[in-house]
């Protein structure tokens, strides 16, 4: 980083600027505020073309199916090419998907086309966040883990992902804003990709190209002389580059690995349906509950901020802690959501729900980090953002279906997941 970022003082424990981080940051924010506002506007949507929950789920398999395939690709390519380009990419898909999601879903909802010409579209939209939106969270965990020393790691990814949590307030507070006239129930993923290229012109113009310093790195790494021996190019010469390629299986991350699939799934299961879970208990007609549905996930969203950005740094629980603690306290607000009968019992619920989400996300996405060293930050990262697409590929869908069946068994199901990771890490193979 050159002289033009020192004013901006660093990040504690890293070679990051203040202004770097929230430019990372901000990328991080505007894709979750537009995924879910997504989320958000989903249920009335599909209730009010008159489409069955669980094919409005089935959509986004298609995103997260490409979520996964693609996310360990663009790390891979992120080691050898930089880690700026995926963050770019993944914006450029954001606002892409994002648009043509609400062209969609406005051609169905105002009856342009017919609802299956738009359901197939959404589908098919949808699936270019998977194939390029990845690349964004990809590419700026390796960027910060490659500049951030191990003993503040976990504190910076928190910091980061914090991102996601503030991301999941934005969006269902300003859902209701900017449902206007004319615009159905789609303004809002207009007004979220407008911020998406306001996001990647600030990303573009401002975060320092890494690709000379990532280049220097691997020739460190592999033995050929460094034009400048410091840095990340010596970190990266005395770390034990891996001759193959970081697989799922592989014994330091596998644990890590298996845990956020867990957790994971059961946070995609429960985000899912929560808002069909709201207007059926609160009997609310589809069309207008956009109000009662975000306030339920802004009051999640606020729980996980208060995790990521009260608890973990004032606790200092390592990766394992995290994973335990935030277990428990999920299993806890599933069952209270399971029993809620008003709005405020199901905001309390679900926000003592995502507390516990906040606490295992960060920390299986840390333990990973800190399993490898700096030579696959951009494979791990890779690895740990297609573990947060593998839990939409079957935990909506699935979720819904059981909560057809009888809404007890969709949350007793997450419930029961919740407890296999705790199940996984009493075992104590994971560091």
């Amino acid at each position: 980083m050159g002289a033009a970022a020192t004013p901006f003082g660093r990040v504690p424990g890293s070679a990051l600027s203040r202004r770097d981080f929230a430019l990372l940051w901000a990328a991080m924010l505007v894709t979750a505020t537009g995924n879910t506002a997504m989320q958000t506007i989903i249920p009335p949507v599909g209730r009010s073309l008159g489409i069955a929950d669980y094919w409005m789920a089935l959509a986004f398999t298609t995103s997260a199916v490409a979520w996964v395939v693609c996310a360990p690709i663009w790390a891979r390519r992120s080691d050898k090419h930089g880690r700026k380009p995926l963050v770019l990419i993944g914006l450029g898909g954001f606002i892409v998907s994002t648009l043509g999601c609400a062209v969609a879903l406005q051609a169905g909802l105002a009856g342009w086309i017919g609802v299956v010409p738009a359901m197939l579209g959404f589908a098919v939209v949808r699936a270019l966040y998977g194939l390029f939106g990845c690349a964004t969270p990809a590419g700026t965990q390796a960027y910060l883990a490659a500049r951030t020393r191990r003993s503040a790691r976990t504190v910076a990814l928190s910091g980061l992902t914090a991102a996601f949590g503030l991301g999941t307030v934005i969006g269902p507070a300003l859902v209701p804003v900017f449902a206007l006239p004319g615009l159905e129930l789609v303004g809002p993923l207009y007004v979220f990709a407008g911020v998406g290229l306001l996001t990647l012109a600030a990303v573009g113009y401002w975060l320092p190209d890494d690709r000379a310093r990532v280049r220097r790195a691997r020739a460190a790494a592999m033995g050929f002389p460094s034009a400048s021996p410091t840095g990340a190019a010596v970190r990266a010469a005395t770390s034990a580059p891996s001759s193959t390629r970081l697989r799922w299986t592989d014994p330091r991350v596998r644990d890590w690995l298996v845990a956020g699939a867990i957790t994971n799934t059961a946070l995609a299961g429960l985000l899912t349906v929560m808002g069909f879970y709201v207007i059926d208990q609160l009997g609310l007609d589809p069309a207008g509950a956009l109000g009662e549905v975000g306030l339920v996930l802004m009051g999640g969203a606020v729980a996980s901020l208060v995790a990521q950005w009260g608890l973990i740094p004032r606790t200092g629980w390592a990766p394992r802690q995290l994973i335990r603690v935030g277990a428990v306290v999920a299993i806890l607000g599933t069952l209270a959501v399971m029993v809620a009968a008003s709005l405020h019992a199901l905001v309390l619920g679900y926000a003592i729900a995502c507390l516990g989400f906040g606490l295992t996300r960060p920390g299986f996405a840390a333990g990973a980090s800190l399993a490898v060293p700096l030579a696959e930050q951009g494979a791990v990262a890779g690895l740990t953002t297609s573990v947060n697409g593998f839990a939409f590929i079957f935990a909506p869908t699935a979720t819904l279906l059981l909560y057809h069946l009888a809404p007890w068994l969709a949350f007793a199901t997450l419930v029961a997941l919740l407890a296999l990771s705790l199940a996984l890490f009493g075992r104590g193979r994971a560091g």
